[in-house]
């Protein structure tokens, strides 16, 4: 009973032959790396001006956010839901897309 017994460990072999296999192994040597995706990180931007509220029943605020990531003066209108006060700081998951203006 007091025996140790060695751990018993399964080696991960890819088949021979498909492209996933190949992608899957060479993944598997990877491991080490850091995975790190510019994309996927929010960008910073802060609330400049509030230009108005929007959505049928007034829950959304339309403003002006300058984008702080950005080297330049960089500004887009967003909508922004839940509440919202000059100076804040939004993450921003796409600054690409701008909202249409209130009429």
């Amino acid at each position: 009973m007091g025996e140790d017994k060695p751990e018993q460990t399964e080696e991960v072999k890819p088949k021979k032959g498909g492209k996933a296999d190949k992608a899957k192994a060479e993944t598997l040597k990877k491991e080490d790396a850091p995975i790190v995706q510019t994309g996927d990180q929010p960008k910073l931007a802060q609330v400049i001006k509030i230009l108005g509220r929007t959505g049928s029943r007034g829950g959304v605020t339309q403003v002006r956010v300058k984008i702080l990531d950005d080297a330049g003066d960089r500004s887009i209108i967003r909508n922004v839901k839940g509440p919202v006060r000059i100076d804040d700081v939004l993450a921003l998951m796409e600054t690409e897309r701008e909202a249409r203006r209130l009429r």
